[in-house]
């Protein structure tokens, strides 16, 4: 999404619309979706059944486009057509409710034109709901589809609901989806809290490995929110599955992930442009690439494939953004081609390019940039061994205890 990363402030809606029309440089999952065991979604359980447990209590719907069914219909739409159902307001994250809102760029209240409710901000002068904006509300619904990275600030949206709905005495119901990048591989540092912020409100990977509801569970208890919460589970969803697996249409979550399987790449690439390295931000195909000005592209990408990356093929790439820092420049590098989305280690790729970089000599945080780095990874750990030329596989090496930690405490919190 996001204003997830400084990188993504960089962007826009035009772009997105070009991208939405471009061919992936990722290739074909390990395995196709099995028509016979498709994914009910935690809306659709809410439409089917559990919304007769309001028992005439009123709601208002945390979501955007992504919120949708299986069969593609907004949750709002539904939930307004069903005249038992009392929704009295809605609530839009980052990039707005309606989606088209560049990232980091200030989203106003306005009227949704289709249903005549109010839409709330939550990515404008405030980003907790306020007592007025929740007047005559008993039950916040989230239903927002996630891309299973802990910068992507939507989950930080439903932390800040959950606060909300606590102090004033709401209950909250997360509607479950699935986490499109697969609920098995956890990577990265578990942030440091001494670099909090809204792309990073708790101690968790940048690779996580839960969906929204799990991670809501693992907020409200172990995080101490402590709102009275309900997540209302999937039917069908199983860990080892990625989005392809659901049989799912995909809707683009932000202006920048226009497709599902850009979420697979959006942590490898999205955590390197304060170094320095562009991601193809600008251009159809953000986060697919990685380099820069004056790069050899044979040598950098063979300075990447002598690493053995599981799940990933680099090729020589040159490319030129539209817009942002970088626009109208043409840039060399690779391309990022995923061949196997089940083994891929986005993180780790991330170091990795970090690390192919530096050997080229362009490998550089400009002053001032430390502290977006920092906070992009949660920890200035990443950065400072990087300047210390510490190699990939020990910089790897350094999250492993917290990420067993991680998967510990986790496991109380998992309902798939």
């Amino acid at each position: 999404m996001m204003q997830s990363r400084s990188a993504f402030l960089r962007t826009s809606a035009a772009a997105a619309a070009t991208a939405a029309g471009a061919t992936l440089s990722v290739r074909a999952p390990a395995r196709a979706a099995n028509p016979a065991r498709p994914v009910v979604l935690g809306d659709d359980m809410f439409l089917n059944d559990a919304w007769r447990e309001l028992r005439g209590r009123t709601v208002g719907i945390v979501t955007n486009p992504s919120g949708v069914t299986s069969l593609g219909e907004s949750l709002v739409d539904a939930a307004h057509r069903n005249s038992e159902i009392t929704v009295k307001a809605l609530f839009g994250p980052e990039h707005g409710i309606r989606g088209t809102v560049g990232a980091g760029e200030v989203v106003g209240s306005s009227t949704d034109e289709k249903t005549g409710l109010p839409v709330h901000s939550l990515y404008g002068p405030t980003r907790h709901p306020t007592k007025a904006m929740l007047d005559g509300i008993d039950v916040l619904l989230f239903d927002i589809q996630d891309v299973g990275a802990r910068p992507y600030t939507y989950v930080s949206t439903m932390a800040y609901v959950m606060e909300a709905a606590a102090q004033y005495g709401k209950d909250v119901w997360v509607l479950d989806r699935p986490n499109p990048i697969g609920g098995t591989q956890v990577e990265g540092p578990v942030l440091d809290p001494k670099f909090k912020s809204f792309i990073g409100l708790y101690p968790i990977p940048e690779r996580h490995g839960m969906t929204v509801g799990e991670l809501a569970r693992l907020f409200n208890d172990h995080f101490g929110i402590g709102c009275t919460l309900r997540v209302i589970s999937m039917q069908g969803w199983t860990r080892d599955m990625l989005w392809p697996d659901t049989g799912l249409h995909w809707v683009p979550t932000s202006p920048n992930i226009p497709y599902a399987r850009t979420a697979l790449v959006y942590l490898a690439t999205g955590l390197i442009d304060e170094a320095g390295v562009n991601n193809g931000i600008g251009t159809t195909r953000p986060f697919e690439y990685a380099g820069g000005y004056g790069y050899d592209p044979a040598a950098f990408r063979d300075a990447l494939v002598t690493r053995h990356i599981p799940g990933i093929e680099f090729e020589p790439a040159d490319w030129t953004p539209t817009h942002g820092f970088w626009a109208n420049k043409t840039l060399h590098g690779v391309a990022l081609n995923v061949t196997d989305p089940h083994t891929f280690p986005n993180v780790r790729t991330a170091v990795e390019l970090l690390a192919a970089a530096r050997a080229q000599n362009k490998y550089h945080v400009a002053a001032g940039h430390e502290q977006i780095m920092d906070r992009d990874w949660g920890t200035d750990t990443v950065r400072l061994a990087l300047d210390a030329g510490t190699s990939p596989d020990a910089i790897i090496a350094s999250w492993e205890p917290g990420i067993r930690a991680f998967k510990a405490l986790r496991a109380k919190y998992l309902l798939y």
